[in-house]
């Protein structure tokens, strides 16, 4: 299998640097009239799985939707992970997981082993217990070739009091940066680690003076729509990096549904923009 940052690359050239949210919260169940329960989620993910199979680069299922319906909900999010394997769609599953020694370890061979009936393309994690507590992640992830994504700057208020805060003249999000580029240095192209940086930050990273080109990784992007982030804020944040941005968005589509075809629609203008914005 090829590394996942060459597959992410491959398809983001073929299909556009976007990846789309699959949130299944309980207003837009409701709003496409299915149930809030195993049965609705189901109905929800196969809909929205044809709708944008070939669409973006990714989708991005968030775990927690589907965890708050239990073993019932994992087993869907179980079959979408398979289903998105064999239609040949990347899937990057936000977890968000950080933690030390063997409960990283557990948490990186639920979802990056293979065999794993949770095991997805790349997950996301988050370093502020260390950059090094998530080892035993980036050790398997290279030896499965899967993805990792860091949370680095977060567009959530309470955020800046952590990840601006400086050590040695630093900030801590700018040490989590260099941490992921020193696992992309000998990545041919597009490299496996990347960050997730919200489309809404403003100037944080000229203001933190964060080198994103020297990362070479992807650098996923939330915020697209909903959140208030367009394609002019994509290039403001990124500027010169915007080639390895893989933007996010999930509600501002979402709310198409249930109509595949309306949600495939809107799915392709948004991907159309932020294809001009990044790529243009």
């Amino acid at each position: 299998m090829m590394r996942f940052g060459s597959r992410l690359a491959a398809a983001m050239d073929a299909n556009g640097p976007l990846c789309f949210g699959i949130d299944p919260h309980p207003g837009l169940l409701d709003s496409w009239g299915l149930t809030d329960d195993a049965d609705g989620l189901a109905a929800f993910v196969d809909i929205a799985l044809s709708a944008f199979a070939g669409t973006g680069a990714a989708i991005k299922p968030q775990s927690a939707f589907f965890e708050r319906h239990g073993s019932k909900g994992i087993a869907v999010l179980e079959r979408l992970l398979a289903d998105a394997r064999s239609a040949g769609v990347l899937t990057i599953l936000d977890v968000k997981r950080g933690d030390i020694g063997s409960t990283m370890a557990a948490y990186a061979e639920a979802y990056l082993m293979e065999g794993s009936p949770l095991a997805a393309d790349a997950m996301t994690v988050s370093p502020y217990l260390g950059a090094g507590s998530l080892a035993p992640a980036f050790e398997l992830a290279e030896r499965t070739h899967r993805g990792l994504f860091v949370l680095c700057l977060t567009s959530n208020p309470e955020g800046p009091g952590v990840q601006h805060a400086r050590t040695d003249g630093r900030s801590v999000a700018a040490q989590v940066a260099e941490a992921v580029a020193a696992r992309n240095t000998s990545a041919p192209s597009l490299g496996s680690v990347g960050l997730v940086l919200g489309a809404t930050i403003g100037s944080a990273v000229a203001d933190l003076e964060i080198d994103l080109r020297a990362v070479r990784g992807p650098l996923l992007a939330p915020g697209i729509g909903a959140q208030g982030a367009t394609a002019k804020e994509l290039v403001e944040v990124f500027g010169d990096a915007r080639s390895q941005v893989l933007a996010s968005t999930s509600r501002d589509v979402l709310w198409q549904g249930p109509d595949r075809d309306s949600l495939r629609s809107a799915a392709e203008r948004t991907r159309d923009e932020i294809t001009r914005a990044l790529r243009g």
